[in-house]
């Protein structure tokens, strides 16, 4: 296989520039071999070296993986962070009170004395990736390597992360930050502005951001949170540009995507589109009992926030997926696709014997699993969404645990309440109450026979939907952290309780749905091995990269508007006009604070605005992205910071299959927009003295 991806990347070099396309999440160690020219003949003036290296400084050392699913940069020699508003979502809302709601107010440290510890934030460092795929083939043993590796990097974790489905493998080194605060970000009317009704829109007007600082221990090296840290002093940070950007400028992004479906069969596609339609469905009556709960209640608002958010992004991406996929032919062009390639397998014995049959046994694979597979999807994203049978489930695994150790069980159940005390701060019983009534109304009416759910003895489908859920709120000591605390909690009253019951029963319904899935995995597992080995054999001398799989990756392309359809045209920035033009009192996801109308009104942009005298908002690119580029640094030619991405365009919702070169986009905040919201609007312009500001 290595010698397989030596030949891609050499023929690579031959190719005409015109055949390069901005596609690719390409990973960092190939980028000399891959992708240096077709860089360089888009208007780079950065060396691989300079991007990627594991014995000097570059700036990888500046880019991290935050919190375990975004991306963020850091932008000066004192560890301050650059990410997302929505990928801070969670970290905000969690140090937000009703007297303190950094969510809706904003916040903005005045000193470093004044930035917020995260529980539980960290920050990962990319150190080293290299190719063991020999290695593991010739049968070196994979957890020899991982300690050997881990001997020669102190304070890092080490792992093997598999890539284009497990023919291709890499020994990943990192370095995970412990102590991470909470700096600023702008009020939500301004870092969520335009809400669920503009998320995967364009054009957008989002200042999508957020501040951090990360802190380490005296020698610079990660440690727990003490007010004795420093801030931490990176190998590199990122210069913050001023010059704003034009049609056809070169542009670049290093992050880590989560997860693409490039190398699916059509068969797996056509599933993951009737996966996602149940999740859908079941998300949306979720989501309209939340979102009616918090805009009535301000105390509902704050607790929910972050579960609305993550849901509904989910949500809506999915929803314009499949109307990509209608509207793009994606099924079909993959079976198109399918068909050739079996065609030219077929053509000989060695690749018959090789990858002959592949996409059939995947397909009859996927057909076999998909009842237990779906089922197990209602499940979860129904009964499995009521937020009492969480807590329940955390009290009843520190019992079973207890069981296992010689930890006694009084301890066991403190250290299970002292969890529980930090989950009830986000939870209402009586929206809890509302969401069991509508998730087991929806499983009833969409379960199948091959789901049995059965709570002592009773099969849920057969209940009175009220009663049932009745007597689960009134009768479980789960409901209420006060209700809890004055419980007599010993093991008898635990298992006794009817969310444990209930919670017990989800639990074993799933494993059993999941029970064939387990079996075939191995199966599945060997196909799916051979179809994208296959693939990278057809396609020799092609430009190629493996799926995102949350490891560091590189994309590049340029600043290019694009055309939706027919006679409309979308330039590639927008600017503040347009949020005052879309401002809406009366609509929550509109509202236009009055200091930045303020702002506009006087035009008062100083070195920020354009040359046209103009503040940008947002601007797109042609990069290659998906979910986990979230929070990700738009850089120049010469690796300054010009923006962040924040999202992708409803007419590409397809991308993570297949890339669209006419309509993808990444949507990216301007810095400019950044830089403002923090001086002007923030009134914390001492945190741009720290930057290397240029242009």
């Amino acid at each position: 296989m290595k010698k397989l991806l030596a030949l891609i990347a050499g023929a690579m070099l031959l190719l005409p520039g015109g055949l390069r396309a901005d596609e690719g999440m390409w990973m960092l160690p190939l980028l000399e071999k891959m992708n240096a020219d077709a860089m360089r003949n888009l208007g780079s003036r950065l060396t691989p070296e300079q991007i990627y290296s594991v014995n000097n400084s570059s700036i990888k050392d500046a880019i991290v993986q935050f919190g375990g699913g975004c991306t963020g940069e850091i932008v000066s020699g004192s560890g301050l962070l650059l990410t997302n508003h929505h990928c801070g979502y969670g970290s905000i809302q969690a140090l937000s009170s009703t007297e303190h709601n950094y969510l809706e107010d904003g916040y903005w440290a005045s000193s470093r004395s004044e930035e917020l510890p995260v529980p539980g934030l960290t920050v990962r460092f990319l150190q080293s990736m290299t190719d063991v795929t020999d290695e593991l083939a010739a049968g070196a043993d994979r957890n020899a390597l991982i300690e050997e590796a881990t001997k020669a990097n102190p304070n890092c974790q080490v792992r093997i992360v598999s890539f284009y489905n497990e023919n291709v493998f890499y020994l990943i080194v990192s370095k995970v930050y412990r102590d991470v605060r909470f700096v600023g970000a702008p009020p939500s009317s301004v870092g969520k502005f335009g809400g669920d009704t503009d998320n995967w829109m364009w054009p957008r007007h989002t200042c999508d951001f957020s501040v951090f600082r990360v802190y380490a221990g005296p020698d610079n090296e990660p440690a727990d949170y003490s007010a004795d840290n420093k801030p931490f002093v990176p190998r590199q940070f990122l210069g913050v540009s001023l010059k704003g950007v034009r049609e056809g400028d070169f542009a670049m992004i290093m992050g880590y995507p989560g997860s693409t479906q490039r190398f699916q069969t059509a068969a797996q596609l056509e599933d993951m589109l009737e996966t996602n339609n149940i999740r859908i469905a079941a998300r949306g009556v979720r989501q309209d009992i939340l979102w009616k709960a918090m805009r009535a209640d301000e105390k509902v608002a704050l607790q929910y926030a972050s579960k609305y958010s993550g849901s509904s992004n989910g949500w809506k991406k999915w929803i314009g997926q499949e109307q990509a996929f209608e509207a793009l032919d994606i099924i079909g062009r993959e079976k198109r696709k399918e068909q050739e390639l079996n065609a030219w397998i077929a053509e000989s014995p060695e690749r018959q014997a090789a990858w002959g049959g592949a996409t059939d046994r995947m397909a009859a694979s996927v057909e076999s699993l998909k009842a237990p597979l779906h089922a197990a999807t209602l499940l979860s994203e129904s009964m499995g969404r009521i937020e009492l049978l969480n807590f329940a489930s955390v009290m009843t695994r520190a019992i079973r645990n207890a069981a296992k150790s010689s930890t006694p069980e009084p301890e066991a159940i403190a250290a299970a309440i002292d969890v529980l005390y930090g989950l009830y701060k986000d939870y209402d019983a009586g929206v809890d109450y509302d969401v069991a009534v509508a998730m087991t109304d929806f499983f009833k009416e969409n379960a199948g026979p091959e789901i049995a759910l059965v709570v002592d003895g009773k099969d849920i489908r057969k209940s009175d939907t009220r009663k049932f859920v009745d007597n689960l709120f009134k009768k479980s000591m789960f409901t209420s952290a006060e209700k809890l605390w004055s419980a007599k909690l010993t093991r008898k009253t635990i298992e006794s309780d009817p969310a444990v019951r209930l919670a017990l029963a989800i639990s074993e319904c799933t494993a059993s749905l999941y029970s064939p899935v387990i079996e075939g995995r191995g199966a599945v597992g060997e196909a799916t091995k051979a179809y994208a080995a296959s693939l990278l054999a057809w396609k020799e001398g092609e430009p190629s990269y493996p799926d995102a799989n949350m490891t560091c990756r590189l994309t590049y392309g340029t600043v290019k508007s694009y055309e939706p359809k027919d006679g409309v045209l979308y330039k590639y920035y927008t600017t503040l006009k347009g949020v005052i033009e879309k401002e809406d009192p009366d609509n929550y996801e509109f509202r236009v604070p009055a200091r930045l109308k303020e702002i506009y009104e006087k035009g008062d942009y100083g070195r920020y605005a354009d040359a046209d005298g103009e503040l940008v908002t947002c601007f797109i690119t042609n990069l290659d992205i998906t979910g986990g580029n979230s929070g990700s640094p738009v850089m120049d030619a010469d690796g300054n910071l010009i923006g962040l991405a924040f999202d992708g365009n409803w007419e590409a919702m397809s991308s993570d299959v297949m890339f669209e070169p006419n309509l993808q986009r990444c949507i990216c905040v301007d810095i400019r927009y950044v830089l403002l919201m923090i001086d002007k609007f923030g009134g914390a312009g001492y945190l741009l003295d720290e930057m290397n500001i240029v242009g």
